[in-house]
């Protein structure tokens, strides 16, 4: 069973924020490390980097795949998650929560009312999956 937590908004590309403040701490979702497999490697950016919306902020590399991971927001990178250098494994094994990736200081929250809700993402899960 896919878990989809109500505190966190979602991107249609399968990327979580969660919101305190303008800071966004951002990740991807169960679904997205479930469809990957096992994670093998993952770029992300220096803090201090700018990331746009839209745009790819890093690269994950999975036994199936490498994806881009596109940032939901804009802003300055202030804390990247160094757990993940030394234990890969937590984004699949707890990705909404230690499998963050970044936390960026967001430049224009009005972005953020492009992100789906916990029942929209699983919405638009569904549909992609009838597509697929």
């Amino acid at each position: 069973m896919k878990v989809f937590p109500d505190d966190l908004l979602y991107s249609r590309e399968h990327v979580w924020v969660r919101v305190e403040g303008d800071l966004a701490t951002i990740g991807i979702t169960d679904y997205a490390q479930e469809r990957l497999g096992e994670i093998l490697s993952i770029e992300l950016p220096e803090v201090e980097t700018e990331v746009e919306r839209d745009e790819a902020f890093g690269v994950i590399e999975s036994a199936k795949a490498s994806i881009e991971l596109i940032s939901p927001v804009t802003g300055e990178v202030i804390s990247v998650n160094e757990d993940l250098t030394d234990d890969i494994g937590i984004i699949n094994s707890d990705p909404h929560d230690t499998g963050w990736m970044i936390v960026v200081e967001m430049k224009d929250q009005n972005e953020l009312d492009d992100l789906l809700d916990a029942r929209g993402y699983q919405e638009f899960i569904v549909n992609e999956m009838e597509a697929d």
